[in-house]
């Protein structure tokens, strides 16, 4: 399932060099994340109920292109491959003319909500990465 979520770039977004900051495009991806969490239904409400929580443990980001002030971005999130515990979500930024900004590969882990360590990711997030 690959999602797009799109937003507009904000003048506090913007640093001394005129384009978006580099860590902006951190939160843009979160956003992008959360979007994909909510239309495959795995809301915190969903994570609650299976007694998990969710960790980003790391991401590793390719910035292509400047983004500035006024720009229309759509933010993409595809499940790209998982493990036991960790998954791992490919996502892209694109510009209103559909030029590639910067793209990534976020890795998770599913966590224990009371334990709080890793466990086996339950089916209801792995059916989402296919075989």
């Amino acid at each position: 399932m690959e999602t797009a979520l799109t937003i507009i770039v904000r003048s506090t977004e913007i640093d001394v060099n005129g384009h978006v900051n580099n860590a902006k495009y951190l939160e843009y991806l979160e956003w992008g994340r959360e979007e994909w969490y909510e239309q495959a239904k795995l809301t915190y409400e969903a994570f609650g109920a299976m007694g998990i929580q969710t960790v980003t443990v790391n991401i590793n980001i390719n910035y292509k292109k400047e983004c500035k002030q006024g720009d229309m971005l759509r933010i993409t999130c595809v499940p790209e491959k998982k493990g036991r515990s960790s998954y791992v979500l490919k996502q892209e930024i694109y510009n209103q003319r559909d030029e590639l900004c910067a793209d990534a590969l976020v890795t998770c882990v599913t966590m224990d909500s009371l334990a709080r360590k890793s466990r086996e990711m339950p089916e209801e997030l792995g059916s989402l990465f296919g075989g």
